[in-house]
């Protein structure tokens, strides 16, 4: 019985691969039409594929194009080639605003974006698009099903431009460029207000600015100890509570020993 079933299976498979060799062949586009959809719907994304891209072009203004171009974005997606499903999903949504996948297909075009965005420490202009990719769906469709997703997907790639931005200012306070690392800190307080690298960039920024002073030439000296002490002040009344706050009362007294010993010079 068993290897009754065995031989069934494996005829059903031959049978199934000569009918999409035929049909992949084949110059009707009827065929190759019905035949994609129903491997599309048993999910064998690859071979639908194959055959839509063939008919594509066939099928253009007729009435069965929508659906076509929505099947043949969605083998993209499934496939997981997200750049080529961000493109087709939408190419689909501008082509077809009022269908009922409409919404759907800007979702998931969106989503395809969210998908290449990079790792952190790779360049990040991927993932700034996916952010606006998801805002204008969001903007587009404020009662969607799919909001919530879309939210937790913009501040995923939120937070990421947040760790990019704070390993770049922690690389260059590694690398002893102190004035750059301050500038990046400044710029990420601007620009990133409730981060969760907060408390850490009013860390790294006072390091900077603590160890830009002591070794400054001294003529500068004066300028830049007053500088990191203000930077000590906010770190101290913004965290009083901070792991870090002995690490930092330490490097203030120190500024402050050192800030005493410049006045006395001059």
């Amino acid at each position: 019985m068993k290897n009754t079933v065995y031989i069934l299976s494996f005829l059903l498979v031959l049978t199934s691969c000569s009918d999409f060799q035929k049909a992949l062949k084949s110059e009707d586009t009827a065929t190759k039409f019905q035949l994609g959809t129903t491997l599309f719907e048993e999910g064998k994304w690859n071979k639908a594929n194959r055959l839509f891209a063939q008919i594509v072009p066939e099928y253009r203004g007729k009435p069965q194009a929508e659906k076509l171009m929505y099947m043949y974005a969605m083998t993209f997606y499934n496939m997981e080639d997200f750049y080529l499903s961000a493109y087709q999903l939408e190419r689909f949504e501008s082509s077809y605003p009022n269908s009922e996948k409409v919404e759907e297909a800007g979702f998931l075009a969106a989503k395809s974006a969210y998908k290449i965005s990079p790792i952190y420490s790779k360049e990040q202009k991927e993932t700034i698009e996916a952010i606006e990719k998801l805002q204008l769906f969001i903007n587009r469709y404020p009662d969607s099903q799919y909001l919530s997703e879309a939210n937790n997907m913009v501040k995923e790639l939120d937070l990421k431009l947040e760790r990019k931005a704070y390993e770049i200012a922690k690389q260059y306070n590694k690398i002893t460029d102190y004035s750059a690392s301050i500038k990046s800190c400044e710029n990420f307080i601007l620009e990133f207000p409730g981060s969760v690298y907060r408390e850490d960039i009013f860390f790294v920024r006072l390091d900077s600015a603590y160890k830009f002073a002591i070794n400054s030439v001294e003529s500068k000296k004066q300028d830049r100890i007053k500088e990191a002490l203000t930077y000590f002040q906010a770190f101290k009344k913004s965290y009083p509570k901070s792991g870090n706050m002995e690490l930092a009362e330490s490097m203030n007294t120190e500024l402050v020993d050192l800030q005493q010993q410049v006045n006395t010079k001059s």
